[in-house]
């Protein structure tokens, strides 16, 4: 069953952030993930929720989002974004 990693990012430094995206992507396929959404409009439909950006990350199964997340090769990337942006993440299990 695929899985799903949902982030909610709000970036505060764009040229950082920038840097980041391109370190991101390389772990992300590396790990058999694939972007589903990254980025652009992003409109509320009902509640107060205003997202900035949102990033939508497909993988096989919750072990191998899981496996990503928390890979040596994510180690500094990771970093990277939480210097360069705030964030929200949650995994979810798909069909």
């Amino acid at each position: 069953m695929s899985a799903y990693i949902i982030v909610e990012i709000e970036i505060i430094d764009p040229v950082g952030y920038e840097e980041y995206k391109k370190q991101a992507a390389a772990t992300v396929e590396q790990y058999g993930g694939k972007y589903i959404v990254r980025g652009g409009a992003c409109e509320t439909l009902e509640g107060a929720w205003k997202p900035k950006r949102i990033v939508i990350l497909q993988f096989d199964n919750l072990e191998r989002a899981k496996a990503w997340l928390n890979s040596p090769e994510y180690v500094e990337p990771r970093k990277q974004r939480r210097r360069t942006a705030k964030t929200r993440m949650i995994l979810v299990d798909g069909l």
